[in-house]
């Protein structure tokens, strides 16, 4: 008897292939098979928006071969990803394969592991049509408002541009934040640090002002502080109350997606679509030397903190085998996802918890390696004791004011042995303090008056704009990372190191959109459409009446737009250049084309003059004074060349300067990453230092 098994990757199917054995066949789709082709809009819009499905160009010959392979096996099973676009892709290769739709032909592998690939292909089932609906009414949605939209966005701001519904609504985030900043008024408060030696001791700790005898005091400008000051002068410190406790410190949950991609961005630098990348592939399988392939976490979309029980046993064990039964919680630790998370899958763990990081790292990529252990530590510390901290709060008198000093010092360790959230290693600032008594004197060491002012709201990185969107209700964990994807590469929002900035491109579409289409780049509209999706996933609400309350309005709202900027262009000041048209005088424009960017007289049709587009870094060529200008090899990598090639050969990978080197005189060139550098490439020299 021959089985075929349809996944969707390669490395996929190669772990799969393993467990099953030579009764089954497993080969990939390689994704998606069929989807609304991109050259028109694909909808029919009056026949109920049915979609107008096509094999996706240059994967005919593919679906032949699956037709090939399934006429002539006797079971056909789908096991593409466990989730709504897995449950699409079988739907479509039903289709394709003319299968029974109503046939126990669907399997799910939430871990490629043994016992997840059995568990999988002995509970079969029919393909979900809810499932398969709710992804269907996503993928028009954002079709009909990308392809309705971004021509309108694209004729009065700029050639080439898209709107859509989920990635308008992340650039109006960091629009709003960007004006919050703008808008923000720094107020000036002063704080006063102290420390202190207390008597027969050596050991200095700080103390920070607190107030008087009446309460808590804000010290607004210099000239309060100084008189706090000078009232102290002579003061006797003494310690006026103690105050010792203990508290618990539990750890963090498991992941799921939103929480992995911000961890991962704050402890190893990775960027969202970089971490979902390394996480498929250690979901998918390696090859682990001395076991061979294996899926080496669960799922790795999810907003589920469900655990088996088998996974927590297993790591149980393991804790208890490696630190002892003292770093066993007294019972396993539940945790409860946020209301309306999806609970299709666990959270995201090892799949094998005993496998320990160092055990495979010599099978992974550097890559593999580090986010395999991020999320093994993770998970194992969730099912850990907690950290057990015994705290020491004084209060310090001097004349009618007093000082406040807080410290603590660990009893137990518990999971912090193995591991730390990186919000909480950022907030322990504490220092222990020394013994400290009732009525104790102290000798005053320093006192230091400080001068501050509150700081506007941060701007956002891609972990604090995932758990913006997460806290929202804004896309679902697939979508995180296609989203800050989307908006950076087309240029609405550009990297600063971590932090997202709009440009102005994205804060006048914005604008435009807030102005004409204010449900489109409205938080709440957006959630409660996450929402409205899911109900159809549950099969309490018909995709087509979801679509057509929607779009109703959209074309309402869509042709009055069009009415009433009729001949209206909107102009960025970011498309002006400095160049002067030789022809006519104008100042010349940055153009957007079918082949990108080019610079043109604004004065066309009467002036046609035109120039390519070069970007210029503002640098002096180290080799000939001429200008360094960004240039892009054929597969399109960025690197630094001068203006008067080939002439001049001068290239560099790396970013250089104007500034020259104080040891040998070369030029010094920028090296970016977590420390960012300012170094000299002159062979023997070795100068270096850190830059913002």
């Amino acid at each position: 008897m021959s089985n075929l098994v349809i996944v969707e990757s390669p490395a996929k199917a190669k772990t799969i292939q393993k467990y099953l054995g030579n009764d089954y066949e497993v080969i990939a789709s390689m994704g998606h098979v069929r989807d609304l082709p991109a050259a028109r809009l694909s909808v029919d819009i009056k026949n109920n928006y049915a979609p107008k499905y096509a094999v996706i160009k240059g994967k005919e010959k593919l679906v032949e071969e699956l037709k090939k392979e399934a006429e002539k096996s006797d079971k056909v099973y789908l096991a593409t990803d466990p989730d709504r676009e897995g449950e699409a892709i079988s739907w479509h290769l039903a289709y394709l394969l003319n299968l029974d739709l109503n046939s126990k032909n669907r399997v799910e592998f939430t871990e490629i592991t043994k016992t997840g690939v059995s568990n999988g292909m002995e509970h079969p089932r029919s393909i979900n049509i809810d499932l398969v609906n709710a992804q269907q009414a996503r993928r028009i949605l954002d079709r009909l408002v990308g392809y309705k939209l971004s021509p309108f966005i694209s004729q009065k701001i700029r050639r080439g541009l898209s709107a859509g519904r989920v990635q308008s609504v992340a650039v109006r985030i960091i629009v709003d934040r960007e004006n919050e900043i703008r808008e923000f008024k720094p107020e000036e408060y002063w704080s006063i640090d102290a420390k202190f030696i207390p008597k027969g001791s050596r050991r200095v700790f700080s103390a920070a002002f607190y107030g008087d005898e009446n309460g808590k005091m804000k010290i607004e400008n210099e000239e309060q502080a100084k008189k706090i000051l000078a009232d102290l002068e002579d003061a006797e410190y003494v310690v006026s109350k103690v105050k010792n406790g203990t508290r618990k410190k539990s750890p963090a949950p498991p992941f799921i997606t939103s929480t992995l991609q911000q961890e991962a961005s704050r402890k190893l630098g990775f960027q969202s679509k970089r971490t979902m990348k390394v996480a498929q592939e250690l979901y998918e399988g390696v090859e682990v030397e001395g076991i061979g392939a294996m899926g080496l976490i669960t799922y790795m979309r999810t907003d589920s903190l469900r655990i088996s029980n088998d996974a927590i046993t297993e790591v149980s064990k393991y804790i208890s085998e490696t630190y002892g039964e003292k770093y066993l919680p007294a019972k396993p630790r539940v945790f409860k996802s946020r209301a309306n998370a999806q609970d299709g899958h666990e959270a995201i763990r090892p799949s094998v918890p005993s496998l320990t990081p160092d055990r495979v790292k010599s099978s992974l990529t550097l890559d593999q390696y580090k986010l395999y252990k991020l999320i093994w530590e993770r998970f194992t510390a969730c099912q850990m004791a907690d950290c057990i901290q015994k705290t020491t709060q004084a209060d310090i008198s001097a004349k009618n004011y007093i000082f406040k000093a807080s410290g603590y010092k660990v009893d137990f360790d518990g999971f912090t042995v193995l591991y730390v959230e990186s919000n909480d290693s950022a907030e322990e600032k504490e220092k222990e303090l020394p013994a400290l008594e009732k009525d104790m004197p102290l000798k005053l060491k320093e006192i230091v008056p400080n001068q501050h002012f509150t700081q506007p709201p941060a701007r956002y990185t891609e972990a604090s704009l995932i758990k913006a969107l997460e806290e929202y209700g804004i896309g679902r964990p697939s979508t995180y990372a296609a989203t800050i994807t989307t908006i950076t590469s087309r240029e609405y929002v550009k990297r600063d190191g971590k932090t997202l900035i709009p440009t102005e491109l994205g804060e006048v579409s914005t604008q435009l959109m807030r102005e004409r289409f204010p449900k489109i780049v409205n938080v709440k509209f957006t959630a409660q459409m996450e929402k409205e999706l899911d109900t159809v996933e549950k099969g309490e609400t018909q995709w087509v009446q979801l679509l057509d309350d929607f779009y109703q309005d959209f074309d309402k709202t869509l042709k009055k737009a069009k009415e009433d900027m009729e001949g209206v262009k909107l102009h960025l000041k970011e498309d002006e250049t400095d160049l002067i048209c030789e022809y006519c005088g104008r100042q010349m424009v940055v153009k957007f084309g079918r082949y990108g960017k080019f610079i043109a007289c604004p004065g066309y049709p009467e002036c046609k003059n035109i120039k390519k587009f070069v970007q210029d870094i503002g640098v002096a060529c180290p080799k000939c004074g001429g200008k360094v200008i960004v240039r892009k090899t054929k597969k399109g990598k960025p690197f630094y060349g001068c203006e008067n090639y080939p002439e001049c050969d001068f290239v560099s990978w790396t970013e250089p300067t104007n500034e020259k080197c104080p040891k040998c005189g070369k030029t010094l060139y920028k090296k970016k990453g977590k420390k960012p550098t300012l170094y000299c490439a002159e062979e023997g020299c070795g100068y270096s230092r850190p830059f913002e």
